[in-house]
């Protein structure tokens, strides 16, 4: 059913002093946009400008990139922070009717800050769906209704107030937001018996260009597909999504072994690739590449920790492990007993016991950092792996965790959704370098992980080398002002979406021909009629 209601860093440089430039002509836009907004009883209290005096800390509570909150970077003319759908409805269609560009942020995680940051076109304002939050769990048929401005820590936190052999297989962070975590897939500890977060979805709620909410009978199986992993901001504002729960076992056991060079690393990390994506669907065995100071010394060494959750008792895990990775030497003093819960804080490295309160903290202080992804098909060779190692060594805070893939991961068809990287996949990289508040030294971070990202080049997937859209990589390539090209478009498309790209343009080109919802990497109609 529907509802309505009345109608590179040079580049930057040069788009923030454009945003300077123009700034001083928003104003009128931002005075005619509140008085629609208020012609559609919207309160005061939900609209932020910059003479606001809380305006910065509303802009700041859910940008988890702090980078795309400094001074130079523009920001928006006003921020909405609507109370109910009928809100989200007034602020589409009044934007649409002044021409006035929009950005939807839910949680702020987008690594590139598209959610609340436009480079590309200035004036805009920001939709803040954090007030659109509630969760509705349903234990009696498996499912549950929660709304994007919820985190995921409340998502999980509703789930375990009802039951302790329910679970839903999204990420480990708990402040990410639900709605654009699903937007791109979503993927965590559950995934290789699961599949993402995306894969167990049955209906969503949907504001459309027109101003309509839509569910799924409505808006139809196409677009119904292309949100489900396509990441936000192309096809309209979701309001909320109905989710599959899952079954998960009274007790799960997690382990954490951390190894060094000189405990024979190299050699084992390459054994691990030949087994990850092998391994028993009940258990997933990530690993956490990063410096750390020796406890003796300080001298700074790489250090490979495999953690791994498993959902079953220790001497099931015990078995499985002695058949398939007897070379890790898991012992039963590593395995500890807990919940699904406690896998959650256990990947986050607190104490499987830590009180579920935890989950409800929606802001936690962030470093800024920047974040690329590859998907692996083949073993990376010893050598590169030595050169890993020293790589990580040249940066202050860098990470890499390498996911396995396999199991229900290789089961589900790459045409299922928009995200296409399944089977034959058997890990992804997910690379980090994060640096502190004041650090003179930006330039320096981003060159070295661009450096690394191309030293993976022959090791990683080819033609396409495939990305993760919810590890937004502008590098890539991004969309023109009044120019979105589909041929511009598909370099960075094809990545992230491989043949699916081809069916996300068409669905573009049915429902927003216009091309309202846009960012740097939205996915572009096939005739851009605006």
């Amino acid at each position: 059913m529907y509802s309505i209601i009345s109608p590179s860093f040079c580049i930057l440089s040069a788009l923030f002093l454009l945003f300077a430039l123009q700034t001083t002509l928003s104003s009128p836009i931002r005075q005619t946009l509140i008085q629609c907004l208020s012609q559609h009883s919207i309160p005061s209290s939900t609209i932020y400008t910059p003479n606001n005096s809380s305006f910065s800390s509303v802009l700041v509570s859910r940008a988890q990139n702090p980078r795309f909150v400094e001074s130079a970077v523009p920001k928006p003319e006003l921020i909405f922070t609507p109370l109910s759908e009928s809100h989200v409805q007034a602020a589409v269609i009044c934007s649409k009717e002044f021409g006035i560009h929009m950005r939807v942020r839910s949680g702020g995680h987008d690594f590139e800050g598209v959610s609340y940051v436009s480079i590309i076109e200035t004036p805009f304002i920001v939709l803040d769906l954090t007030n659109l939050r509630s969760i509705s769990v349903n234990i009696n048929d498996n499912s549950a209704w929660v709304q994007v401005g919820a985190t995921l820590g409340e998502l999980y936190y509703r789930i375990a107030e009802k039951s302790n052999v329910h679970g839903f297989p999204a990420g480990i962070c708990p402040t990410v937001g639900v709605g654009g975590h699903i937007t791109g897939g979503g993927y965590g500890i559950l995934m290789r018996k699961y599949g993402l977060a995306a894969d167990n979805v049955i209906d969503a709620r949907i504001v459309d260009v027109n101003g309509r909410v839509l569910d799924r009978a409505a808006m139809g199986e196409d677009l119904f597909w292309a949100i489900r992993g396509s990441g936000g901001g192309s096809f309209g504002v979701i309001l909320s999504w109905k989710i599959k729960l899952v079954a998960v076992p009274d007790t799960v056991t997690v382990f954490t072994v951390t190894k060094t060079l000189e405990q024979g690393d190299t050699k084992l990390l390459y054994r691990w690739q030949q087994v990850a994506d092998k391994l028993d669907e009940n258990l997933l065995i990530r690993v956490l590449m990063q410096v750390t100071n020796t406890s003796t010394t300080s001298e700074r060494i790489v250090t490979t920790s495999y953690q791994g959750v498993f959902l079953g008792g220790a001497d099931r895990l015990l078995q499985v492990m002695q058949k398939s990775f007897p070379e890790l030497g898991l012992t039963n003093k590593d395995c500890i007993k807990t919940s699904w819960i406690g896998s959650i804080f256990d990947s986050n490295g607190f104490p499987v016991n830590t009180s579920l309160e935890l989950l409800l903290q929606r802001n936690t202080t962030s470093t800024s950092f920047k974040g690329k992804a590859d998907f692996v098909r083949e073993p990376i060779p010893e050598f590169a792996l030595e050169e890993l190692r020293t790589r990580l060594l040249e940066e202050d805070i860098p990470l890499i965790v390498w996911t396995p893939y396999g199991g229900m991961m290789s089961k589900i068809p790459e045409f299922e959704t928009p995200f296409p990287h399944r089977k034959g996949t058997v890990f992804k990289f997910h690379y980090f370098t994060n640096w502190l508040d004041g650090d003179k030294s930006v330039l320096k971070h981003i060159s070295w992980i661009r450096s690394l990202y191309n030293y993976m080049t022959p090791y990683v997937s080819k033609t396409p080398r495939g990305a993760y859209v919810n590890y937004r990589d502008l590098d890539l390539g991004i969309n023109k002002k009044g120019n979105t090209s589909v041929i511009q478009a598909s370099v960075w498309g094809v990545k992230y979406y491989k043949d699916n790209f081809e069916r996300l343009v068409k669905v573009k080109t049915e429902v927003d021909p216009g091309n309202f919802f846009r960012h740097e990497q939205s996915i572009p109609p096939l005739v851009f009629k605006r």
